[in-house]
């Protein structure tokens, strides 16, 4: 996979949207992502200030192990 140009939280679908540089866009299942990896409040917490305020770094926290959960977006 390309480099990670830029991400954008929606929140019509609970979804990040990654886009990189080899123009594909995937679609970040923001719900499955905290089912699978935060055990308590906490560490949900973190993940939705993360997902709030700064999508980039919530996408390079969770891609390089959920590549699974990922789907292609469609324009």
């Amino acid at each position: 996979m390309m480099q990670l140009l830029s991400c954008r939280y929606n929140m019509d679908t609970n979804r990040v949207e990654a886009r990189f540089e080899d123009e594909i866009t995937l679609a970040i299942d923001c719900i499955a992502i905290e089912n699978e990896y935060s055990n308590a409040p906490a560490q949900r917490a973190e993940l939705d200030w993360l997902l709030y305020n700064k999508p980039l770094e919530y996408a390079q926290l969770v891609l390089p192990t959920v590549s699974l959960l990922c789907t292609p977006c469609t324009p």
